[in-house]
C-alpha cells in the first residue's frame, strides 16, 4: 500500500484549514415605524398617452415593511472587489408608474436593467455621487441598463413622474444580506479576519458594529435602529447624526 507524501498532506490541511469560512448573523430590531407614508395623486402629471393607473401600496405589517427597507454587508481590509460576475442581471421594472422593486442590492460591477412595462414613455435617472446617469426616454416593451462601478447608494427617479423613487445599495463585496420579516439576517462564508457590519436603513441612515471572525466561530451582530424625529418635523425623517455613518 503506497502512503501519500506527508508533506504533501500537511500543505493540504493547511490549505483545507485556510479557507474555512464562518457565518455573520445577527437581529436587527425596529420597535416603530420610521417610513413616512407617501402620498401621491391618482393622476400622473404626464398626461400624454394612455392612462395608467397607479398602483396602490399593498397592506403589510409597518414592521415588516420597514425590515424590507435594511441592507446589511460587510467593510474590511478582506472585502475588497466585487463579485458580480457570480450574480445574475438584477431589473427594476417600471410597472403602474412605480419602481417594482422599489429596493434592491448587487455588488460593485453588477448591471440592473430597467424595463419600462407601462403603455407610456418613463425617464430614468439618478444623480447619486456613486453612480449618476439618465437613461432618456423610452417607452412600453424597451428596456435600458446600467452597470454599477462602484459602491453607494443610488437613489433614481423618473423624470416624468415625481411619485417614483427607488434605491440601487451597491456593496462593496459580495458579503452581505437583508433581514427577514423578524430582522434576523445571516451572510454565509465569510473568511477569518476583522470586518465592519454596517446596517443601512432607508430612513434611519448608517449603522456600523466591528466583528472578528475566527476559525470555527461565527461573528455576531444586533442591531437596534431607532430614529430620533420630533414631531413637527416628522415629515423630513432625518436620520440622528449620532448613529449615521455618513456616505460612500
Amino acid at each position: 500500500m503506497r502512503f501519500a507524501n506527508p508533506v504533501v498532506l500537511g500543505a493540504f490541511a493547511i490549505f483545507a484549514a485556510g479557507v474555512m469560512a464562518e457565518d455573520v448573523t445577527g437581529t436587527i430590531l425596529i420597535k416603530k415605524q420610521l417610513t413616512k407614508p407617501s402620498v401621491t395623486a391618482p393622476v400622473s402629471v404626464y398626461q400624454r398617452g394612455p392612462a395608467v393607473q397607479l398602483s396602490k401600496n399593498a397592506d403589510h405589517d409597518p414592521i415588516a415593511y420597514e425590515m424590507s427597507r435594511v441592507v446589511i454587508y460587510l467593510e474590511g481590509p478582506q472585502t475588497a472587489g466585487g463579485d458580480a460576475a457570480v450574480h445574475p442581471s438584477q431589473q427594476i421594472q417600471q410597472l403602474d408608474r412605480r419602481f417594482m422593486p422599489e429596493l434592491i442590492v448587487v455588488p460593485i460591477g453588477s448591471a440592473v436593467s430597467f424595463p419600462n412595462m407601462d403603455p407610456i414613455f418613463h425617464n430614468i435617472y439618478s444623480l447619486s455621487k456613486a453612480k449618476t446617469f439618465d437613461l432618456g426616454s423610452y417607452d412600453k416593451g424597451e428596456t435600458r441598463k446600467v452597470v454599477f462601478p462602484k459602491p453607494g447608494i443610488v437613489e433614481i427617479y423618473c423624470h416624468l413622474h415625481p411619485n417614483m423613487a427607488a434605491t440601487v445599495v451597491v456593496t462593496p463585496n459580495r458579503w452581505y444580506a437583508k433581514p427577514d420579516a423578524k430582522g434576523d439576517y445571516r451572510i454565509p462564508d465569510v473568511p477569518p479576519g476583522k470586518y465592519t457590519v454596517v446596517a443601512w436603513h432607508k430612513a434611519a441612515g448608517f449603522f456600523r458594529k466591528s466583528i472578528v471572525i475566527e476559525s470555527g466561530q461565527n461573528g455576531v451582530a444586533d442591531f437596534f435602529i431607532p430614529i430620533d424625529v420630533d414631531s413637527k418635523q416628522d415629515a423630513q425623517l432625518k436620520p440622528d447624526a449620532s448613529h449615521s455613518g455618513g456616505s460612500w
